[in-house]
C-alpha cells in the first residue's frame, strides 16, 4: 500500500515537471513584441463643430396693397430683377356698398354747407360794400366800417373752407368707388410698387385673387416677396451640447448640398438666447453672414439645405502626431510619448498638446519631426488554427 502512494506521488512529480518544462519551451519559442514607431509631421488642424440649415437672403420684404380689392394684373414674375419703384401689381377696387352710399351722403351734406356759406359771403360782401360807400362819405365811424369788413372777411375765408371740403368729398368718393382719384397722380393706390430694389422671390398671388389690405387690424394679402439676393445668411441650429464651445465672431465654412464642389466663407454673428425643444433635444438658432458673395459665377438658390463647419481653433504649419500616440501618466494625467533611442529602446518624453480634432493633435513642444514615436498600442496579429502568428 506504501509503495502504491510512492508511485503515484513520482507519477504526479513527473508529470508536473514536465508541463512546466513544455510551458516554458512554448514561451522561449513565441516571437519577441517589436513595436512600430511613427513620425510626427507638418501640417494644419482645424477643430470644427457642424450645423445644419438652409441659405435664406438677410432681408426679405413682403410687399402688400394699401386697398383692398382684385388683382387686375401682375407685371413681375418670380426671378425678376426690380428697382425701388417699378409696378409690380395692379388692383381694381370692388366699392363697399354701405362705404359707397356714406362717401355720397357725405358729398351732399358738404354741398348744403358750400351753398349755406356762399349765402352767407353774398350778403356780407353786400353790407361790406354800403358800408364802405357810408365810410367814404363820412357818414359812419372807422369802428362801424372796420366790423363790416371784418364780417366780410370771416364769411370769404369759411367759404374757402367749405369749397376745400367738397373738393375732399369728391376725392375721398373716387377712391371708395374707384380706388384712385385724379389728383393722386402716380401714387395710386390701385398701383402696386416695389418699396426696395431686388429679386421677386415669390408672387402668393394670381390675377384674379381678392387681397387685403394692410391696416393696424390685418397684416394685409402678400403680393410679392423682394430680397437682395446678394446679401445671403447661413440660417441653422446647434445642440446644446455644442452651443457652449461657440462664440460669435467665429469662421464657418459653409457648404451647400445643390453645389457639391464649392465653400463658402461666412461669419458667425448670432446665436439664440434662448433654445427650442425639437423631438427631445435643445436646439439654439445661429446666423452667419456670407461674405465676398459672387452670384455671377454660382446662384444660390434662396432655401437651400446647407452645412456650416464652425471652427473652434485652428493652427496652421505646425508639428502634429496622431492622437492614439499619447499617454497620459496616471497620477498626475499629464501626456507624454515614448521615443526611440535605440533598438526597440524608448524614453519617456513629456510633451506640450495644442489643439486637437480628434485624430491627430498638435504636439507644441517635447518632441521634434525627426523623433521616432512608440506605437504603445498597437493591435497583435490574430493567432492562426496551427498556432503560427
Amino acid at each position: 500500500m506504501k509503495k502504491t502512494k510512492t508511485i503515484i506521488i513520482l507519477v504526479t512529480i513527473a508529470v508536473l515537471f514536465v508541463a512546466s518544462m513544455y510551458w516554458l519551451y512554448s514561451k522561449n519559442i513565441e516571437d519577441p513584441v517589436v513595436y512600430q514607431t511613427e513620425k510626427p509631421t507638418m501640417g494644419s488642424i482645424v477643430k470644427k463643430t457642424v450645423a445644419t440649415g438652409s441659405i435664406v437672403p438677410k432681408e426679405e420684404v413682403l410687399i402688400k396693397p394699401n386697398i383692398s380689392g382684385i388683382i387686375d394684373e401682375i407685371f413681375v414674375e418670380a426671378g425678376n430683377i426690380v428697382k425701388a419703384g417699378d409696378l409690380i401689381a395692379k388692383v381694381k377696387v370692388v366699392p363697399n356698398v354701405s362705404s359707397l352710399n356714406s362717401a355720397k351722403n357725405n358729398i351732399n351734406n358738404v354741398r348744403t354747407q358750400v351753398e349755406t356759406a356762399r349765402l352767407a359771403f353774398e350778403n356780407q360782401k353786400s353790407i361790406y360794400n354800403r358800408q364802405k360807400e357810408l365810410f367814404e362819405k363820412g357818414v359812419i365811424s372807422a369802428n362801424e366800417f372796420d366790423t363790416a369788413q371784418l364780417a366780410y372777411d370771416q364769411a370769404q375765408q369759411k367759404l374757402k373752407q367749405e369749397q376745400v371740403g367738397l373738393t375732399a368729398a369728391n376725392q375721398n368718393y373716387d377712391i371708395v368707388k374707384t380706388g384712385t382719384t385724379s389728383g393722386m397722380g402716380s401714387s395710386a393706390n390701385t398701383e402696386i410698387r416695389a418699396t426696395v430694389s431686388g429679386m421677386v422671390l415669390d408672387i402668393p398671388v394670381k390675377t384674379g385673387n381678392q387681397v387685403i389690405e394692410a391696416n393696424n387690424f390685418n397684416d394685409g394679402t402678400t403680393i410679392a416677396t423682394l430680397a437682395d439676393v446678394d446679401k445671403m445668411i447661413f440660417e441653422g441650429k446647434v445642440d446644446e451640447s455644442e452651443v457652449g464651445k461657440i462664440k460669435e465672431g467665429l469662421p464657418l465654412e459653409i457648404t451647400v448640398g445643390a453645389i457639391p464642389d464649392e465653400t463658402f466663407d461666412a461669419n458667425l454673428d448670432y446665436i439664440a438666447p434662448k433654445g427650442v425643444d425639437e423631438n427631445g433635444a435643445i436646439q439654439f438658432e445661429i446666423k452667419g453672414t456670407m461674405k465676398h458673395l459672387d452670384t455671377t459665377n454660382t446662384f444660390i438658390r434662396a432655401g437651400l439645405s446647407a452645412n456650416a463647419s464652425i471652427i473652434l481653433a485652428k493652427a496652421e504649419n505646425v508639428l502634429i502626431i496622431k492622437e492614439a500616440l499619447v499617454q497620459f501618466d496616471p497620477k498626475t494625467e499629464k501626456p507624454f510619448v515614448e521615443v526611440m533611442v535605440g533598438d526597440q529602446k524608448f524614453e519617456r518624453r513629456d510633451v506640450e498638446l495644442g489643439v486637437s480634432d480628434g485624430i491627430d493633435v498638435e504636439v507644441k513642444s517635447g518632441v521634434s519631426k525627426d523623433d521616432n514615436i512608440k506605437v504603445w498600442n498597437q493591435l497583435k496579429p490574430a493567432a492562426s488554427a496551427d498556432g503560427r502568428r
